[in-house]
Parts: structure tokens; sequence; C-alpha cells
């Protein structure tokens, strides 16, 4: 719809923030909230600082985060209701949430093992509970029958991420990641208890027993602290439910609480989202350059070195003559740096570029006779063991630009001296390195 603007990119993950925090309003509401479980239910979803960083980047957390509130939101729907439609949403919302990110499969684990404990099992007899998981294999198949005919490449991810990231993480990593947004902890605690002990939220216990299978599921995997940010919303829900009845009396104790969640939050919010200009950032916190570069945060120094490296291979592309042009290869070591030529170098109309990393390489080599291969952040190793020729032509330094993008090399080379196709082939198990 929007092509590549950033208008357009942190639209739909703005959408589901909101999307998120009105399905957190609706599910206070469902269990029987009223107007004080509103105000907290809903000041609970802006003040978990985590997700004003999901909901302003285009990744597939923010679309987790919504597809598993969507998924609870349909569950309180089905508890309160005999409506058989229901299931058919639960099914689609499964569905899109698995073709979106994996993680909604240990959600599905939850609930469905939650759903035993509820009047005996007795959704387990309605068939509308199987057409629901019908539904969600249907929607999910694309993605299973492509895993299938590329040898499962998600296998070989995971492998990955757990030796190169999961495997060195502690058991405790993943508690004091839940801890970390502490001013929604009150809520979050009310909540817990609130589904699990009170009778007023009696009804609604699976979702109590789901949030702590998933819970203690995906910390005995090691997980990342903020794949579980998504079962949040439900539980802000119910603590939200839980605080107005237990201060149903102490009507000023609701309205200092929610102030003081919304307010303190606002001084947080530079350090989660880059949302100040740099020079405003970098003076506020009193940020100064170490050894030329600024330590500033994953998120703002990402933001920074994309075009002068696309400028750059621009300025290398344009030097050659036309006919060369023609067949040159642009080839990035990495998907940032070949995400950048993707996207910035559309406005200088630079061919699509290659990349061995991650997804790009199932993208293809390009052209193996090409006359002329421009390399971007590819060590000299690399690029001389493919090449007979190759020129230095700079190394790349920004400032403000995520260390790892910082003094690349960009290289002129020629004449291949390995077989692009195989050498291309044999990378197959090192994409995810």
């Amino acid at each position: 719809f929007f092509d590549n603007s950033l208008f357009g990119t942190r639209l739909f993950p703005t959408l589901a923030g909101i999307a998120i925090l009105l399905l957190c309003v609706a599910m206070a509401l469902e269990m029987g909230g009223k107007k004080k479980a509103v105000l907290l239910s809903g000041i609970a979803v802006l003040a978990f600082l985590p997700f004003y960083r999901n909901h302003t980047l285009f990744q597939p957390v923010a679309f987790d985060q919504l597809f598993w509130t969507a998924g609870f939101y349909l569950i309180i729907k089905i508890l309160n209701s005999k409506r058989k439609q229901y299931f058919l949403f639960l099914g689609l919302v499964a569905g899109l949430g698995l073709l979106n990110k994996y993680t909604m499969l240990v959600w599905g684990i939850g609930i469905a093992v939650a759903l035993l404990g509820v009047n005996r099992a007795a959704l387990y007899k309605s068939k509308w509970l199987y057409l629901s998981g019908v539904i969600a294999l249907l929607v999910f198949l694309p993605n299973i029958i492509w895993q299938a005919r590329h040898g499962f490449p998600l296998f070989g991810h995971m492998a990955e991420l757990k030796a190169s990231q999961l495997s060195e993480r502690s058991y405790w990593d993943f508690i004091t990641g839940q801890i970390d947004p502490i001013l929604t902890l009150p809520i979050t605690l009310a909540g817990i208890v609130g589904v699990l002990f009170t009778p007023q939220l009696r009804k609604y216990r699976a979702l109590g027993i789901a949030f702590l299978i998933i819970f203690f599921t995906m910390w005995a995997l090691k997980a990342k602290a903020y794949y579980f940010f998504a079962a949040y919303p439900v539980i802000f829900s119910a603590g939200a439910v839980t605080l107005e009845h237990w201060l149903s009396k102490a009507h000023i104790i609701t309205y200092v609480l929610a102030g003081g969640m919304l307010i303190l939050s606002l001084f947080i919010i530079p350090q989660m989202t880059p949302i100040l200009p740099i020079n405003t950032y970098t003076a506020w916190y009193e940020i100064e350059p170490e050894n030329g570069r600024y330590p500033l945060t994953g998120d703002y120094a990402d933001m920074f070195g994309w075009k002068e490296q696309v400028a750059l291979v621009d300025s290398v592309y344009r030097s050659l003559p036309d006919s060369i042009q023609q067949e040159t290869v642009l080839w990035a070591e990495n998907y940032g740096e070949a995400g950048a030529l993707q996207i910035l170098g559309k406005k200088y109309g630079l061919p699509a570029p290659i990349s061995r990393h991650g997804s790009f390489w199932y993208w293809g080599y390009g052209n193996p006779y090409a006359k002329a291969w421009i390399s971007i952040g590819n060590e000299a190793e690399s690029v001389h063991h493919v090449f007979e020729n190759c020129t230095l032509v700079k190394q790349i330094y920004h400032p403000y630009a995520i260390g790892e993008e910082n003094n690349i090399p960009l290289y002129l080379c020629d004449t291949p001296k390995v077989d692009i196709e195989i050498w291309w082939a044999d990378y197959e198990d090192h994409i995810f390195d």
C-alpha cells in the first residue's frame, strides 16, 4: 500500500498496538469490569514500556502480541457465550498467528491444556472446537508446504538461535525480563491472583492456567523475555477487574495508581524507542562519543549508516561503464545491508542485491557471469576466496551507526575463481550463522 515509506512501515505495527489496547479494555468489560477497570487496563497497556518499541517497529512481534490478545479475547467470548462463530474466528486468528510467528504454537498448547479444566473438558465435546483447529491448520498450511519444499529451514534457524543466543542465557534472564517493566508489575500480580483465586473471576481461571503454562514452557526453553510479553494484556484485564473490586471503596488509590503508571512511563519512553531527534537524545542523556562513536541503544544506532552505504555503492556503480553496469551484481554480507540496498537503492535505480544471509539466500545469486561485483560488508578473506581481482574502495564509518555496521569494507571485484552456483549451494547450512 505504501511501498517502503516510513509512514507505511510504522502504520501497521501502530495499528496492532491500538488494537491490543482496545482488546485489553474489551476483555476487562467481558470479565465484568466497569469504568475503573477500563481505565486501569488501558493505562496498563500504555505503561507497559516494551510495547512502545514493539509497536513502532515492523516486526513479527507486534502482530504476535495482537494475535495472542485476540485469541484470549475470543476464548473469553466462548466462555461467556454459546455462539459458535467465535470458534471460527478463533481458528482464523490462530492460523494467522502461526503464519506470523511460530510462538503462536506455545500459546495454543497453553490454551489446549487449560481448557481441559473447564467444566470437565466440556469444550472438547464440541465439534466447533475441532473445526476451529482445522481452520487454523488450513490457514497455516502454505507455510508448512513451503517449509517442506525447502527442507524445513526453520529447524536450522532454531538450532542456530539456540546455539548462538539461547543456550548462553540463564533461566534467571527470563525471570528478570518479566520484572523489568516494573511500572505494570502491581496490576500483573493482581491479575494472576485475581484470575486464579478470586470468586468473581472463577469463570476465567483457565486464562490464568494458560498464562502459567505458557510462562513455564518458555522459561524451560530459555526463550527471550519479550516472547512472553504477548501474554500480558489478558492479565492486565484480569488485574484491572480485580483491583476495581479490591479498591471499590478507595477510589483515590485507583486514580493514583493509574496516574502514576502513566506519568512515570513518560520519562522512560525515549530509552525504549527512538522517538527523539538524535541530537536531542544524546544531549538529554548526556551521551558522549567513545573512540569516535556514540554508544547508542541498538534501535537508535540501527537507524544510521544505511543511506551512506547505499550512496557509496551507487557512486561506485555509476563509475562503471554502461555496458558493465548492466552486468553488475551487488553482494551484501548480511540482510541489513542487503535490505538497505533493496529498499533505499530504488531511489538510485540500483539492481536488486544478493546476500547469503538468512532468507536472502533463497532468492539466489543473480548473474553468475557478471563482469563486476560490488561487495559491501564482506571481509577480505571472503572476497579474495571468490574473486581473482578485488579492490578495496573504502572502509565505511558512521559515528551513530551500530557497531557491526562500522568500519565495514566496500570492494569492487571481478573474475570469479569459483563456480558461483556451487559456492552458493555449499553455503546453505550456514545461512543463519
